[in-house]
């Protein structure tokens, strides 16, 4: 029997937040780890359990629609500088990772005491699982 698109589209969604759960377990330092489409829009995400959220909900779409916004704007340069792999933003409460992917970016805040080595191992985990 073939699949609906409803059913596919339900399908990759839950192989993403799968993968979520795999990147949360990589460090306790990570915070928040979630994939968002070129708008912006959350399509999974999930918070590690006992860790209070900074942004309330309308803040962290804005912050998620520029994140999309600056990734989008920098597949215009792709072709002269490459194509973009991960930014860092620090912050002074939190470290944020954006990892730009075909399906979306995954995008993952970090304790702002995580170490900048700390931060290298992580990245380099989240690579090999995504």
């Amino acid at each position: 029997m073939e699949r609906t698109p409803e059913q596919r589209w339900s399908e990759r969604i839950s192989w993403h937040r799968k993968k979520c759960q795999q990147i949360l377990t990589i460090s306790k330092s990570i915070r928040y780890v979630g994939l968002i489409n070129e708008y912006g829009r959350t399509l999974t995400g999930m918070i590690r359990p006992g860790t209070r959220t900074l942004l309330s909900d309308e803040p962290a779409r804005n912050e998620f629609f520029l994140t999309s916004i600056l990734f989008s704007m920098r597949k215009k340069t792709s072709n002269a500088l490459g194509r973009m792999d991960y930014a860092i933003f620090r912050h002074e409460k939190v470290t944020v990772i954006a990892f730009q992917r075909d399906e979306g970016t995954y995008y993952l805040s970090l304790s702002k005491n995580a170490a900048p080595e700390a931060v290298t191992k992580v990245i380099t985990r989240i690579k090999k699982v995504i």
